[in-house]
């Protein structure tokens, strides 16, 4: 394994509309979502593992989530935890680990992945990451894997690649926002738009020196407290400023601007997960197309449900149809499949009614 490949799982979500499962104190990365005996956050590991020690792998979250981190991935030590003690968007987390990494290794190369993919084909996967990593190597370009859309999806970002060139890893023309349905169908007949999935990868001295033209404020931010990072000094060095750090995505704030962005078409099967319906989409069905999670079933007129209970518990539905059946110790949820979207604005009468007691 090469000592020079690091990965940083982005892990601080919330998963609010995965709720009632993901919770505030206990949000969907921490929980085994496909039934497999791995929670999304072990499957992430495992899978960049294979290519990158683990010894490399540092995991970005909230201050709240370390003991359940260190619980589920005994492999890693305190030191590789990233702790964000306010939220921040995606630019400062990432600018604060590339800087932590660079000053361990400066001939490091970075790969940023969320913690909440379903990825199928981990040796595609591993294969597409590696040629990334050859031509970051080469290089001096920010690169992202793009997948090719399947259906004019308006609820994931686009990247236009250039239509001209025929090499394997394309110049990126432009990011393009979550588009409308008639927008999307463009972007699929025009041939060289891919979905954004937020993995990116780039060499440490790349990706720092982008922030420096870029986001040169956030930059000599955090370069205050270089000397401390990767000490003991270092947790209360980021307490102390990385609240002062501009809100903003990676996307936003370097991508967007940066003319040295690439992206490789990935080759392997995706689902981001963010949804029940993403959920159900990628699950084996019964003969009903119900989907089920745990539960055991008696399901009569019962079809398209997504059912998913906390542990093992006998599920009996009669006259159901379209969807989302949750069980949870406190919480049982049936709710239409087609309003899933709205799952976020019910936390808010959730909350309204009953404060934080649910959420």
């Amino acid at each position: 394994m090469n000592k020079d490949y690091y990965a940083v799982i982005m892990a601080g979500g919330i998963g609010s509309r995965f709720w009632p499962m993901s919770t505030q104190e206990f949000p969907k990365q921490f929980h085994d979502m496909l039934g497999t005996g791995q929670t999304l956050l072990q499957k992430t590991f495992s899978r960049l593992n294979k290519i990158i020690p683990s010894g490399n792998i540092y995991i970005l979250t909230n201050e709240m989530y370390l003991e359940i981190t260190l619980k589920q991935l005994p492999e890693i030590t305190e030191k590789q935890v990233v702790l964000e003690p306010a939220m921040r968007n995606t630019a400062p987390c990432i600018l604060l680990s590339a800087l932590k990494i660079k000053k361990e290794n400066p001939d490091a190369l970075m790969l940023v992945a969320p913690s909440d993919h379903w990825i199928e084909d981990e040796t595609a996967f591993a294969k597409d990451v590696q040629a990334c990593f050859d031509a970051a190597q080469r290089e001096d370009i920010l690169l992202t894997l793009g997948i090719e859309p399947t259906f004019p999806n308006t609820g994931y970002g686009y990247i236009e690649s250039d239509k001209n060139s025929s090499s394997e890893i394309k110049p990126v023309k432009q990011f393009r926002e979550k588009p409308d349905y008639e927008t999307a169908k463009q972007f699929l007949t025009a041939g060289n738009f891919l979905w954004n999935a937020g993995i990116f990868i780039w060499s440490v001295k790349s990706i720092v020196a982008s922030f420096e033209s870029h986001l040169a404020e956030m930059n000599a931010l955090f370069l205050k407290g270089m000397v401390s990072l990767n000490t003991s000094e270092e947790k209360q060095f980021i307490d102390n400023s990385y609240s002062q750090a501009e809100n903003i995505s990676i996307d936003y704030g370097i991508l967007e601007k940066a003319r040295n962005v690439f992206v490789k078409k990935a080759t392997f099967d995706w689902n981001d997960l963010g949804t029940w319906g993403a959920l159900y989409d990628k699950l084996e069905k019964n003969e009903d197309r119900n989907a089920v999670v745990n539960a055991e079933t008696l399901l009569k007129n019962s079809d398209n449900n997504m059912i998913f209970t906390d542990r093992k518990k006998l599920v009996v539905l009669d006259g159901i149809a379209d969807y989302i059946v949750v069980d949870k110790e406190d919480v049982l949820l049936l709710f239409p499949k087609k309003k899933e979207q709205e799952i976020k604005e019910l936390l808010k009468e959730v909350s309204n009614k009953f404060d934080n007691k649910y959420l």
